[in-house]
Formats: C-alpha cells, structure tokens, sequence
C-alpha cells in the first residue's frame, strides 16, 4: 500500500479518511473554529500537505465571523484583488450562481504573481442534487509527466490574465453575469508571468495553469493552446482528481498552490451560494530560482457600484 493510505487514520486525534487515490481524504470528529488548539491546527496543516484537499461535514456553527477566525489560524487572510469583500466580513468572497458560475478549471487567483496559497470554502445554499466540486492534484499532475515533458515544462512560462472574451467563453451566461464581470472581476486588469513549474517550500514540483491562461512567453497563441491542451490534461486525468458532493454547512480547504478545482454547473436555475477565505502566499518561484512578477495592472475607471455583491471565479 502506498503513502497515501486508503484506511481510516487518526492523527491528533483527528479522524481522517482518504476519498482517492492520490488528492482528498474526509476529516470527521473536529468543530472548526478560532479557538482550535495549536496541535489540531497543526495536524489539520498535515492534512492538508498530504491530501492537497481535505474535507470535512456538518459545520453548522460557522457564521461569516467564525468563517474567518478559524481561516486566519491557517495564516493571514487576504482579499480578492478585484472583487470586494462580503458586506460584514474582512475578506470573505461570496460566491452565488445568480451572478456567476466558477465552473473552469483553475487555481484561485493566478493572475496576480502571490496569489492564495490556502482557500477555505464553506457551503451556505446547495442545489437538492448536482453543483458538485472537482479537485485536481498539480504536484500529482508534474510527477506524472514522461521525463521529456518534464523538461520542456520546466523551461516554459505563462501569462495569466482576469481579461478574456466573456461572451465567448461564457454564452450561457446571464446579462447580469456579463455586467457584474465588466464592473467588477475586470475592474482591475492584470496580466501576469508564471512559471508553468512551481517548486514548493517542501521540495515537491507544480504545474501553475488553468482558466487564467492566456500564452506562454514566447510563444505564438496558436502553440501555446496546443502545448496547454497536453499540460492541462495532465491536470484533470481522473486518477489525479476527486470529487465532492456538497451538503450544506460542509467545509473544503485545499493548497491552492497544488490543486485546481472546477464546480461543476449542472443544476439548472437552483441557487447555489459558497463563501471563501483565501490565505495570503508567495510569488511562486522556478526551478532556476526566479519568482513570478506581475507585468501589468490597469485600474478602469471608477463607475457608480450596484447594491449586490459580485460573483468570483
């Protein structure tokens, strides 16, 4: 049996039981919270180094405050750069299906160079059947890789955007999606240089892609969607992704610098609303050692804001 046991396992007194072969595990017996003892946190870290992604039900005494203070024991809490917080909060993100749907693949936040290296999200309305979440294993993505792609990845780089063609990639979506993607999601664009490989503080190797994907430096476009079709399916091959279905009140927490996640839009007209903490990283950092940097970033102008919140993705 490998390292990534598919046995119940106890650690901390944590009751941790894997969900896939190589992302996922369930933790029952915990009530997350600010006041958790330093050894839990610690452990719930473990946890997370290990699973990339880790899950666990039934956290009904979470409110936006509560949310927040259990979050900041992971390490410092950090906005989205271009939609503002929820009305209340410090820094949470409201996600709600009326005005938007996160349902690409992608890792929070690539289009800024230290984008969060941990999200919690939070399950507040959840459809009677579908609007499940997918993760994907980055690091299980990169191992994966024949030893020549290995190579070429290694000495690629990638610029990531919040801009694309809305309408293009999104038909589907209503006008009040399209609007509040207009004042908001892009109300400040960035365009930022990633390394396709992130080496992590604990050694392993990750591939740095997703839906803020716009080229490769250096790069025609045309070579660039190829070559990201082959890393990209990398990515999401099944044996390096998990999936869970949602009740409400459930907690996920992943390594943002190690997964991509995609909630899966199949639920019609139901509402679906999810609230994230991000945890504030690091520009990521080559296998030669260079960090990633921001390129640009161009405010537009300041219109008048609607009394609703917007989506993310």
């Amino acid at each position: 049996m490998s390292s990534f046991q598919r046995s119940q396992s106890v650690a901390h007194n944590l009751d941790i039981r894997p969900l896939a072969g190589r992302i996922g595990a369930q933790i029952d017996g915990v009530r997350l919270g600010g006041e958790l003892p330093e050894t839990t946190i610690t452990a719930i870290k473990a946890a997370l180094a290990k699973y990339k992604v880790i899950f666990v039900r039934d956290q009904g005494h979470l409110d936006d405050a509560a949310q927040e203070r259990f979050a900041a024991r992971l390490g410092e809490l950090v906005a989205h750069p271009t939609n503002p917080a929820k009305a209340g909060s410090a820094a949470i993100l409201e996600i709600d299906s009326a005005r938007g749907r996160a349902d690409r693949w992608h890792t929070d936040v690539t289009f800024v160079d230290a984008y969060p290296k941990i999200s919690v999200l939070r399950s507040v309305v959840i459809p009677p059947c579908g609007g499940d979440t997918m993760w994907a294993n980055t690091v299980a993505a990169y191992d994966g890789l024949p030893a020549a792609l290995k190579v070429l990845a290694e000495s690629l780089w990638a610029t990531h955007s919040n801009l694309y063609d809305y309408a293009a990639v999104k038909p589907e979506a209503s006008a009040a999606a399209a609007k509040y993607y207009e004042e908001f999601f892009i109300s400040t664009v960035y365009e930022t240089e990633q390394p396709l490989v992130r080496v992590l503080p604990s050694g392993e190797r990750s591939l740095v892609l997703g839906y803020f994907f716009r080229r490769f430096v250096g790069v025609s476009q045309s070579d660039s969607n190829h070559l990201f079709e082959i890393f990209q399916s990398h990515i999401t091959r099944p044996e390096n992704t998990v999936r869970w279905r949602w009740n409400a009140v459930d907690v996920a927490i992943w390594d943002n610098t190690a997964t991509q996640h995609c909630a899966i839009n199949d639920y019609g007209e139901e509402k679906r609303v999810v609230r994230r903490s991000t945890i504030m990283g690091e520009a990521p950092v080559s296998v030669d050692g260079r960090r990633s940097v921001t390129r640009s970033k161009t405010a537009k102008p300041v219109a008048a804001a609607p009394s609703r919140q917007p989506a993310a993705a």
